[in-house]
């Protein structure tokens, strides 16, 4: 997070929009026949713990290598660069959690050449979303918090829960790395603007995807492996630790959007289902 603002409720809408995208994601998942996919290159069933870490180790290694690259080019100016790879990612994440989620939804109905329509309306909803990320300003944060909301949903649903709280736990100390040593803290200085549809503005507060993508990647799994309360109770937690982070901005100017709210978030979820099964 990074801005020179004062701290308002206000400012939990947009995480909240992302959050409320990402519960209705998961609520098509769960109601759904579709099943968990493979997204990480450890199996806890053959690893167990090891595998968790591993898989843990390969989220930080993405974010940091792809952070780095990033700002590399942005120091040489290689801005087309930044554009093609953001694009390149963006349309990628788009098209496949539009081909996850369309079938989620229509695969329980007997429609005919329903692989085919999945595939066309798929594209049809990529082409939209990087015309309105690219071309059209107003609409760019919008899709920003869809994808966040939904593609954390799906790698909540794909991760076993200890890797999941492995690779949110890493990744939330690794934020505060990447923010006051590391790439991450010094594209947020010279403004996250500059990954057009990695990160989205709002009232003078700049987030960027990863911290919208993780918020829902622990609220969705929440929902689908642990029920409705401790979801609920993780979205509390994730809210008063985006919060907490927005204050520190204000007195900080650059704070890392990661800790509070996902530790704030896995205590108050799993708290909550300890408490319910007790």
């Amino acid at each position: 997070m990074d801005g020179k603002i004062r701290t308002r409720m206000v400012h939990l809408l947009p995480v909240s929009a992302s959050l409320l995208f990402g519960f209705l994601c998961a609520f098509l998942l769960r109601t759904s026949s579709f099943g968990p996919i493979q997204v990480t290159p450890f199996s806890e069933s053959t690893l167990g713990f090891l595998g968790s870490f591993g898989n843990a180790f390969y989220f930080v290694l993405l974010a940091g290598v792809g952070a780095t690259l990033l700002y590399i080019l942005l120091k040489r100016n290689r801005h087309t660069w930044v554009s093609l790879i953001t694009g390149f990612a963006l349309t990628a994440a788009v098209f496949m959690l539009s081909m996850v989620y369309l079938y989620a939804a229509l695969s329980e109905f007997p429609i005919p050449y329903i692989d085919a329509l999945i595939l066309v309306v798929s594209v049809l909803v990529t082409v939209a979303a990087d015309y309105a990320i690219f071309r059209v300003q107003r609409f760019s944060s919008l899709i920003v918090l869809g994808i966040g909301g939904a593609l954390g949903t799906f790698l909540g649903f794909s991760l076993p829960t200890a890797s999941t709280i492995l690779v949110l736990s890493v990744l939330a100390v690794y934020d505060m790395y990447a923010v006051y040593r590391g790439a991450v803290g010094k594209i947020a200085r010279n403004g996250l603007d500059q990954l057009r549809g990695l990160s989205f503005s709002f009232r003078d507060v700049q987030m960027g995807l990863g911290d919208l993508t993780f918020y829902s990647m622990l609220s969705g799994h929440m929902l689908l492996y642990f029920g409705l309360i401790p979801c609920l109770a993780s979205i509390v937690g994730i809210l008063i630790g985006c919060l907490v982070s927005i204050r520190m901005v204000e007195k900080r100017g650059v704070f890392p959007g990661l800790p509070f709210p996902i530790f704030f978030g896995l205590a108050a979820g799993f708290m909550t289902f300890l408490l319910g099964s007790s």
